[in-house]
Order: C-alpha cells, then sequence, then structure tokens
C-alpha cells in the first residue's frame, strides 16, 4: 500500500527553505543539509504565543508560512512574513526574551534549537561566520536607525 503524501518537507526541501534565508544565503548546501534535520516543524493558530518577553531563550524559528508578530506589550516591534527568522540570538546565548513573539496568522514554523546547532557550529565553522555575519549586519542597521533618530 503506497504511504500518503504529507505536507512534511523532506531534507531536500528544507536546504531550499534555508537557502532562501538571508542568515544562510552564502551556506553552501551540503552544509544546509547538515542543518535541515535539526528543522523541527511546528503549525499555530493566529494569536498563539510562541515565546514570551522575560522567558530563557534556546531556539530561533523560521518562518515557513504566515506572520509573527514581535512586541513589547501593546507596541508592536516588528510583523515578521515568510522566510524571515527571529530569536536567532537564543541560539548563541540563552538570556531571557526581549519581546514576545505571537502568531499575527495562521503560521507553520521551523525551530532550531541550540545544542544540536551547538553541535553542528563545532562541526561546520562556515554555519557560525554566516550567522556572525548576519547579526553584524542587523547590529549596523539598528546603529543607523539610532543615529538617525538622534538627528
Amino acid at each position: 500500500m503506497p504511504h500518503q503524501p504529507t505536507d512534511r518537507l523532506m531534507i531536500i526541501e528544507k536546504v531550499l527553505v534555508l537557502k532562501t534565508l538571508s542568515i544562510f544565503k552564502e551556506t553552501p548546501e551540503n552544509i544546509l543539509a547538515d542543518l535541515a534535520p535539526l528543522m523541527q516543524e511546528k503549525e499555530l493558530e493566529a494569536g498563539s504565543v510562541i515565546f514570551d518577553e522575560g522567558e530563557i531563550g534556546d531556539s530561533m524559528y523560521i518562518i515557513y508560512k504566515g506572520q509573527v508578530k514581535i512586541h513589547k506589550g501593546n507596541t508592536i516591534l516588528a510583523i515578521l512574513k515568510e522566510k524571515e527568522v527571529f530569536g536567532e540570538l537564543s541560539l548563541l546565548d540563552a538570556e531571557t526574551r526581549s519581546a514576545t513573539a505571537t502568531a499575527n496568522t495562521d503560521c507553520f514554523l521551523y525551530r532550531i534549537d541550540q545544542e544540536p546547532f551547538f553541535e553542528l557550529m563545532d562541526e561546520r565553522p562556515e554555519v557560525a561566520r554566516g550567522f556572525i555575519k548576519i547579526l553584524c549586519q542587523r547590529l549596523r542597521a539598528m546603529n543607523e536607525k539610532s543615529v538617525g533618530a538622534r538627528n
């Protein structure tokens, strides 16, 4: 009896998803193939809290479908869409979350946890380099915004 088709993505499809993300776009496919099995699927209904401000963070999320609202109380900091990443700092340090993340629409996300990611970075330093590069770009953009706000 043939198995039923599922919506679950195969490794090659997960690699293609990772390749579309700015954080991994320069990472070779063979390394992304090592990262793909770490991607855990998570489906959420609109309004579901993904994580709360103040929680200890130990994972990052990739939006495959839907939109996620990042907020502090009623103040919306960002609305993230498909192919965007959030919570990525928690892959590097298990500090408290700086904001709350809530599914703005029904969402299909991938979660990557810190410990398996650390193991992959030990084996594949290119992953760490790509990750550091994107974090630096985000920090520069935030610095430019704060300088612009003061002028």
